[in-house]
């Protein structure tokens, strides 16, 4: 009957509940910018952290009864292990594609997350709350930022592969026009259709640094003369 009444103890309830509200918000803005880990593992890490940060600070005892050892217990041991811990997940969201890294602030956001729980876990509300907002504003805030006026900066780079079919007579023209106007491309080849023996396929890959690259990049190429078809796609490699 005493663990019932410990679990269903309104201030423990409160600080898990408190956790979860608080690591949905911050997994909403991952959510919504279609990261890998998006609400359910936000939610879950700071739900996690909250729990062990209770256990640690209710499910062991202060003082040690054993009459072999004497003194107190570190009841912080448990909620440490979560800094820890929570790394081995972080580490799973990082990703690597050739020279660029991916993830690492979806990493660092699960660490708030844990960080936020162990706040509430321990019922300091006030610096879970302020700490979420604060997470979401960076988010949001810096993100605009960069995007606004750290134009050039290489987290604006986009790499585009561009795929033009273009009838044969116009081809080298089309060719030569790219490569002017481009003249730092990864790569561009040009190949006769397999589907159609009139038409040419220019395949180029280029980085653009640009608010809107596949836009842009496509109503620079519509209404060029010869050109039948356009596909754009963004590619990591």
């Amino acid at each position: 009957m005493e663990v019932l009444m410990q679990v269903f103890e309104p201030t423990i309830i409160l600080r898990i509940l408190v956790a979860a509200l608080l690591g949905f918000a911050l997994g909403l803005e991952r959510e919504i910018t279609n990261k890998y880990a998006g609400l359910r593992t936000n939610i879950l890490v700071c739900l996690g952290a909250c729990v062990f940060t209770i256990l640690s600070i209710y499910a062991f005892p202060t003082v040690l009864t054993d009459e072999h050892a004497n003194g107190l217990r570190d009841t912080a041991r448990v909620a440490a292990q979560v800094v820890t811990g929570i790394g081995f997940i972080g580490g799973g969201t990082v990703l690597r594609h050739g020279a660029t890294v991916f993830g690492l602030t979806t990493a660092a956001t699960l660490w708030m997350a844990a960080a936020i729980g162990m706040a509430c876990g321990a019922g300091m509300y006030g610096v879970g709350i302020f700490s979420t907002v604060i997470s979401i504003v960076v988010l949001v805030s810096v993100r605009f930022f960069e995007k606004s006026v750290l134009i050039s900066s290489t987290k604006n780079i986009k790499r585009l592969r561009l795929n033009l079919c273009c009838e044969n007579s116009f081809s080298d023209n089309i060719y030569n026009l790219i490569v002017e106007k481009y003249p730092k491309l990864i790569e561009i080849s040009k190949k006769i259709s397999k589907q159609n023996e009139n038409f040419t396929k220019i395949s180029v890959v280029l980085d653009v640094v640009d608010r809107k690259p596949v836009q842009n990049l496509y109503k620079a190429f519509q209404n060029i003369e010869g050109v039948d078809s356009i596909a754009i796609q963004e590619c990591r490699d």
